[in-house]
């Protein structure tokens, strides 16, 4: 997840409380007013990332004068300025008048095509009583991915005939590690044999060079489930395989590697599947890869 000062969120959230409270807005009966959103500035620090832009936020309101109660929400916008069309996951961060965050709601907006603008509204989850008063919000992280290299884990069967994701991984004192999933959902059996092939991506989908892609975990870590040797598999309708990706945040001498993107093709000539397990590699230039194994029945 991108960060920022502590002083630009602070400027940010401040900035929303200020431009952002809602304002009244004729609801066509009579005199009687209720509160709207309000625009925000374009140029507003935390409010544009990566093709996305909030354009608007409302504060919560009480019922009252003839209005009824309403939630806070911030509008956004997703632009696509490159030649592709792109899938993108967005995070929007809603903060409290002291600029500490109260809830973080991610959203995907898919198959947005070159140079369309797609607008989307969104609210905090259902938080506690207790919670503060939501009275900003900021963009935390966005990711895109080209729409034709999407990972599905439900819906339609893509035309390659598999299913293949990321999932949300696990870390322990620096060590990293990411489940690659890939579900049969065509009519045939899919076979495998070997390990996943991996280009390394990063936030500008540029390749990443000088990090090592090694079959298996040794020198990393064991017991991650990337050491089992390759098997060959048939998946039948409705079956599924996992590999492991894993790796260290460990960071020394030169400069940090980061790569949210991983090009994923289970085979050799398959369609490439593009997922964002966020590798902070550190200075280690090493990510190791297991082989495809067969998943076990309830595995998720």
């Amino acid at each position: 997840m991108r960060t920022f000062p502590l002083a630009a969120l602070a400027g940010a959230a401040l900035l929303l409380a200020a431009c952002g409270t809602q304002t009244p807005a004729a609801r066509g009966d009579g005199d009687r007013r209720c509160p709207s959103a309000s625009p925000l500035p374009p140029g507003a620090a935390g409010l544009s990332e990566g093709g996305v832009r909030i354009t608007s936020f409302a504060a919560a309101a009480a019922a009252g004068g003839g209005c009824p109660a309403s939630e806070a929400a911030a509008t956004y916008e997703v632009t696509n300025d490159s030649g592709t069309p792109m899938t993108y996951t967005v995070a929007l961060g809603f903060r409290s008048a002291s600029g500490g965050a109260v809830d973080v709601v991610t959203q995907t907006v898919a198959g947005v095509r070159p140079g369309q603008t797609v607008r989307r509204t969104v609210r905090p989850n259902r938080l506690p009583s207790a919670a503060p008063a939501v009275t900003g919000a900021e963009i935390s992280k966005v990711r895109s991915v080209p729409a034709a290299e999407a990972p599905s884990q439900g819906g339609p069967c893509p035309r390659s005939g598999v299913r293949v994701y990321a999932d949300q991984g696990d870390a322990a004192m620096g060590l990293r590690v990411v489940g690659l999933h890939l579900e049969n959902c065509s009519t045939g059996v899919y076979r495998l044999d070997g390990y996943p092939e991996l280009q390394l991506l990063d936030e500008k989908h540029a390749p990443v060079t000088g990090v090592r892609v090694q079959h298996g975990g040794a020198g990393i870590s064991s017991g991650t489930g990337a050491d089992a040797p390759p098997v060959p598999l048939a998946l039948k309708p409705g079956e599924a395989a996992r590999a492991t990706l894993t790796w260290r945040n460990t960071t020394g001498f030169g400069d940090p590697v980061n790569a949210p993107y991983v090009r994923v093709h289970a085979r050799p000539g398959a369609a490439p599947v593009t997922v964002t397990p966020e590798l902070d590699l550190g200075t280690t230039g090493r990510l190791g890869v297991g082989a495809w194994q067969r998943a076990d029945a309830g595995t998720p």
